[in-house]
C-alpha cells in the first residue's frame, strides 16, 4: 500500500513514522524544500519532534505533485486553516477517479467564515470527491506520547463504515488501537469543539482557580459540545467516545496541550497575540472559537463557556469577570 502524509508538523510525523511499522511505502511532504531537505538530512524533524528519528524508509519531499500522485491513502494532516489553500494546489485527479484511493483528515478544525468541518471542506474544493472515500482519524493523541509509542486509542469515523475499517486496518499497531465509526459528523465536531473548552480550562488554570472549577468547564463544556453537535446532525453517543470525551480529557488536562496552554497564558494576562506569536505550533481552537460562537447563533444552541472563551480572547474580558457572568445565570436542571 502507498500512503503519502500531506503536512509535516509533529503530528503528520508521526503518522509517517507509524505506518512504517506497518511495511506501507510512505511518503512526507513538507511545504518548503529546505525543511525537506533537513529532515532528510537528519532523519529528524528537529523543529516539531525532535528526538523521534524518521525511518530511512520514509520518503520525504516537498514536491506536492509526487506526494499525492497516485496513492491508495492519502493523510490529510494541515491545520485546518490552512487545509483549502494546501488542497486549492493539488491535482484533481489524486482524489478523484482512482476508486481505491482514500482520503484521511486529521486535522480538528471548524473553517472560519464558511463553517465547514474539513470533510465538508474537502468535499467543497473537490466536488467529484465521493463522501465515501473520506475519513477522520480523530481523538486523545499527543503526537509527543503516539511517537514514544505510548498506548493510544483513537476512532476512524467515515459514512462509509468498510473505508473506515480499511483505515482501522492501516493505522493499527502494538501502541495505536483504532476504532471505527459511521458518524463522521459527529467525530469532526468533538475533536473541534473540544479545543474550544481546552481553552476555557487553561484560561481557568491561568487566572487561578481550582481543579473543581475545570472539572465544571469541562463537564458544561461537553453539554455544550453535544447540544451544537445534535443541532448540525451527529449522534449524541459519540461524544461519550475517543473524539467527545476522550480527546476532551486529554485536552484539558495534558501538559502538550495547546490550546489549553494559549489558555491558561491568557489567562494570566497575556495577550492573545503575543502568546500565539511564540508558538511554533498551532493551536487550533483559537479560530475554532469563533466559528463555534458563530454556529451557536446561527442554530440558536445556548453555548455560554464558549461565549466567555471567545470575550476573553477576543474582546479582552477579563477571566474573572467571565467566570462571575457564568456562575451568576439562571439557575436550572442539569442537562
Amino acid at each position: 500500500m502507498r500512503i503519502s502524509v500531506i503536512g509535516a508538523g509533529s503530528w503528520g510525523t508521526t503518522l509517517a513514522v507509524l505506518l512504517t511499522h506497518n511495511h506501507f511505502e510512505v511518503t512526507l511532504w513538507t511545504h518548503q524544500q529546505e525543511e525537506a531537505e533537513e529532515m532528510r538530512g537528519r532523519r529528524e524533524n528537529t523543529t516539531f519532534l525532535p528526538g523521534v528519528r524518521i525511518p530511512e524508509c520514509v520518503h520525504i519531499t516537498s514536491d506536492l505533485e509526487e506526494a499525492t500522485h497516485s496513492r491508495d491513502i492519502l493523510v490529510l494532516a494541515v491545520p485546518s486553516q490552512f487545509l483549502r489553500r494546501v488542497l486549492s494546489e493539488m491535482p484533481e485527479p489524486a482524489f478523484v477517479g482512482l476508486d481505491a484511493s482514500i482520503i484521511v483528515n486529521v486535522a480538528k478544525g471548524i473553517e472560519r467564515g464558511t463553517l465547514m468541518t474539513m470533510s465538508e471542506l474537502l468535499r467543497d474544493v473537490f466536488p467529484r470527491l465521493a463522501p465515501s472515500k473520506v475519513v477522520t482519524l480523530s481523538g486523545p493523541s499527543h503526537a509527543e506520547e503516539v511517537s514514544r509509542q505510548i498506548p493510544t486509542a483513537v476512532v476512524a469515523a467515515s459514512v462509509d463504515i468498510q473505508t473506515a475499517k480499511v483505515v482501522q486496518r492501516a493505522f493499527s499497531t502494538s501502541y495505536f488501537r483504532v476504532y471505527v465509526n459511521d458518524d463522521i459528523r459527529g467525530v469532526e465536531l468533538g475533536g473541534a469543539l473540544k479545543n474550544v473548552i481546552a481553552i476555557g480550562a487553561g484560561i481557568s488554570d491561568g487566572a487561578g482557580f481550582g481543579d473543581n472549577t475545570k472539572a465544571a468547564i469541562m463537564t458544561r463544556g461537553m453539554a455544550e459540545i453535544v447540544r451544537l453537535g445534535v443541532a448540525l446532525g451527529a449522534q449524541p453517543k459519540t461524544f461519550a467516545g475517543l473524539s467527545g470525551m476522550g480527546d476532551l480529557i486529554v485536552t484539558c488536562i495534558s501538559k502538550y496541550s495547546r490550546n489549553r496552554y494559549v489558555g491558561e497564558e491568557v489567562g494570566k494576562g497575556r495577550k492573545l497575540e503575543e502568546v500565539l506569536s511564540s508558538m511554533e505550533m498551532v493551536a487550533e481552537g483559537v479560530e475554532t472559537t469563533r466559528s463555534a460562537v458563530e454556529l451557536s447563533h446561527r442554530y440558536n444552541v445556548e453555548m455560554p463557556i464558549a461565549a466567555e472563551v471567545y470575550k476573553v480572547l477576543f474582546e479582552g474580558k477579563n477571566p474573572h469577570d467571565a467566570m462571575a457572568a457564568l456562575m451568576s445565570r439562571d439557575l436550572r436542571e442539569e442537562g
